[in-house]
This record gives C-alpha cells, structure tokens and sequence, in this order.
C-alpha cells in the first residue's frame, strides 16, 4: 500500500487499520437498495482496488445481503490475493427476498450455512470479522451468538461482531461468547448511541455505519466525517460510496484528523449483562 489516510489507526479485529474505512453497500445494484449487479462491475472493481492499493484505506466492510452475496465476489475478484494488512469483515443473519426486504434470520443452520457461502465467495479459509447483521428475535439470542462462537473455535471466523443491535442485546449476547467489534449507525442527526460509552468502557471498537447519514450530509463531508471521529479513539468510520472521485473525497475530508492509535480492541471485550 502507498498511502495511509489521516485520522490515526484503530485496532480491529488484531489488526491495526486506519479509522477510514469503506462500506461496500453502494457496490451492489443501483440505488438504494443494494440489489442486483452494478451498473458498472469495473468500475466498482476499480474503485475497491484503488482504495487499498493508492489510498491506503485498509478496513473493508460488506455483507452476504449487499447484492445479495454479489459484492463478496467482487471483493475477491478486485482484492484477491489479499494484502496481509487488509481487513475484511462481513456480515451474516440477514435474507433478500425481494429488493426492498431486508429478513433476520438467526437459526443456528442457516447462519453456518451463510458463513461457509461468505467463506466461498471471498475465497477465504477463515472471515477476519464476521458480524451478526441483525439478531433475529425470534431465535433465542445464545443460540444465534453460539454458533458464530463455534465457528470461531473452528478456525472459520477469527473475531465476531454484532451490527444494529440495542445495548441489552449486545450485552446480552457477550454474555455468552467474546464480542469483539460493534457496528452502529452513528452521524450528526442521529447523535444518540448509548453503545458508544458501552464499548470505550469495555475497550471495543466500535465502527460507525451511515456516518453521512445515506448521503444527507454528502455535502458536508469534513464536518460529519469529523465529528464522528471525535466521538473517541474507539471509534471508525466506514462511509460508503460507488464513485472514485467521491472515494478520494472522503480521503481527503479527514485529512486535517489524526489521533494517537487507540488501544481497542485488545481488551477482553466480554460486557456486563
């Protein structure tokens, strides 16, 4: 890699990234709805090279629903062999019926079934991070963390998160196995995240998602990308986009940001129930 974006490094998952890092959702279908092949494929697979090859950008975050399972393919495709520096996390526990239709699924089959398609697709023999995209509620929740957590002890997944997910919940959940990373939608309108306080106080990272809230804050890229940033040394940020030129954009947002290398991440990560 050549470059390393500003805004210090975070440690993830065992691994120290900077704290820019790209959501892969808008690499899938056209619009919102992240369905179906992109308009462009080279342009997407051009987009993820320049990322980690010419800006450094080195945490990339997708999911088996971005497509569905679509984007995991051109991960592998633009990315593969991986860089050893690279994190890749993805997410399981959500279906796409239709477009519009986003379902938890959280029986203990159909997640070890998602993970072995994620394990396919990216060409992997272990996921860096996997997270439980939604916690299904109608699936007892130690059942749907227990089997993330074996599959962690299977050498499958190396570190688990939880993404979307209420305070108790993931309390709850790191009751019963090591949650390593919390994912949470966090920008300057939706300021309200009690989990921010619960992960500094626990030593884990915590990777804020919609950090330009779907695109409302585009324009003021610095100042929302900032803000979120300061929210503590715990904290990442993985704006998403489909464009180059608005790829560097957000490079050069934080430009002006730097931090000492925070320490999450590497504590035990279990939190009080």
């Amino acid at each position: 890699m050549t470059k390393i974006p500003p805004a210090g490094r975070i440690k993830i998952a065992g691994k120290s990234v900077p704290r820019l890092g790209l959501s892969t959702l808008h690499l899938a279908g056209r619009g919102r709805y992240a369905w179906g092949t992109p308009a462009d494929r080279s342009a997407a697979l051009e987009l993820l090279r320049t990322a980690v090859h010419d800006l450094g950008i080195s945490l990339i975050d997708t999911s088996d629903a971005y497509g569905p399972h679509l984007v995991e393919e051109l991960i592998h495709e633009a990315l593969a062999p991986y860089p050893e520096d690279l994190l890749i996390s993805t997410k399981v526990g959500l279906v796409r019926p239709t477009p519009d239709t986003w379902s938890p699924v959280g029986k203990p089959a159909y997640l070890r079934a998602a993970v072995e398609g994620s394990l396919r697709r990216l060409g992997v023999e272990s996921l860096d991070l996997c997270y439980l995209h939604r916690i299904d509620p109608e699936v007892a929740v130690p059942d749907q963390i227990g089997v993330l957590d074996a599959l962690r002890d299977e050498g499958k997944i190396r570190y688990i998160g939880i993404a979307d997910a209420p305070p108790e919940d993931v309390r709850w959940a790191s009751h019963y196995a090591r949650i390593d990373v919390v994912q949470s939608p966090l920008n300057v309108k939706n300021q309200d995240d009690p989990l921010l306080d619960v992960c500094r106080d626990a030593g884990i990272p915590y990777v804020a998602g919609q950090p330009l809230c779907s695109g409302e804050l585009a324009e003021e890229l610095a100042a929302a990308l900032s803000w979120v940033l300061n929210q503590g040394d715990h904290v990442a940020v993985i704006p998403g986009t489909s464009s180059s030129t608005h790829l560097k954009d957000l490079v050069q947002a934080v430009a002006g940001l730097d931090s000492h290398p925070s320490d999450a991440g590497t504590a035990a990560g279990r939190l009080t129930p």
